[in-house]
């Protein structure tokens, strides 16, 4: 099992974020630390919410406290999500650079947390470009959604889009949630600079927030694509219409969840 090292938004209710994250790897086995780029009492998206992000200062201190204990540097993944600033994105691409410093450094996995369709973006355009500037080109693995990878590169054809991130950067696989697929079909195209395939699931109403979260979670606990869409397709379907994704009340169904594999349907 992995450890691995978790930088985005954490909620005290419901599961987004690290809130959905965490207890997603834990139910699996695996080994969590967190830091909180935003302390949030739920999804924006409820009526009433509150919070604050957490100064980029007391976060380098968590980071070096961890360091000193020596916590810091046997992590074999790091995931990066939501970061709200341009300091919260030098923060994240400052950690990646230490961790990678060390004998053994880690997989990274992007989660360029950017925006959404039919919205756009939801962080300002400062932290969009410096999160675009300096923690993707750091990633082993990307997740965007169909909007992020739009915005990433300016590119509506997410194969033509994905093939010229893998182009301009180290990144070695992009996966890219809700692409383009057939109704009632979602799933995740994942593009790497020898294949492209694509794994297609149902798509349901009524599905809680964090499933991207819980996906990016996956794979940089190093899931394959088809493994992590398995577990996440069961997690959905056991927790339709509910307030939020059922990570505890259903673990020992999802979690023994089996893969998906690819699919040669086109859309």
């Amino acid at each position: 099992m992995a450890r691995i090292l978790m930088i985005s938004s954490w909620v005290a209710y419901g599961h987004v974020g690290l809130s959905a994250a965490a207890p997603a790897l834990q139910a699996l086995g695996h080994t969590v630390t967190q830091l909180p780029t935003t302390t949030l009492s739920n999804h924006p998206a409820w009526p009433h919410v509150a919070g604050s992000p957490v100064p980029v200062d007391r976060l380098a201190a968590m980071r070096d406290a961890l360091d000193a204990n020596g916590w810091l540097a046997d992590h074999e993944a790091v995931l990066t999500g939501y970061l709200p600033t341009p300091d919260h994105a030098a923060f994240a691409a400052e950690t990646i650079d230490r961790l990678r410093a060390s004998d053994h450094p880690p997989a990274v996995t992007v989660d360029p947390t950017l925006g959404d369709l039919p919205k756009g973006l939801y962080i300002a355009a400062d932290a969009a470009a410096a999160l675009r500037d300096l923690v993707v080109p750091r990633a082993d693995i990307l997740t965007p959604n169909l909007f992020e990878l739009g915005w990433l590169t300016g590119e509506d054809d997410p194969d033509r889009a994905a093939a010229r991130l893998l182009q301009d950067t180290e990144v070695k696989a992009i996966r890219v949630t809700s692409p383009p697929a057939k109704p009632g079909r979602t799933g995740i195209l994942e593009v790497t600079r020898t294949a492209t395939r694509r794994f297609l699931a149902d798509h349901h109403q009524g599905v809680p927030h964090g499933v991207g979260d819980v996906f990016s979670a996956l794979t940089a606990a190093g899931l394959s694509c088809g493994a992590a869409l398995g577990h996440l397709q069961s997690l959905i379907d056991h927790s339709l219409q509910a307030d939020h994704l059922r990570i505890a009340e259903t673990a020992a169904i999802w979690t023994r969840a089996a893969p998906i594999a690819p699919d040669l349907e086109r859309t």
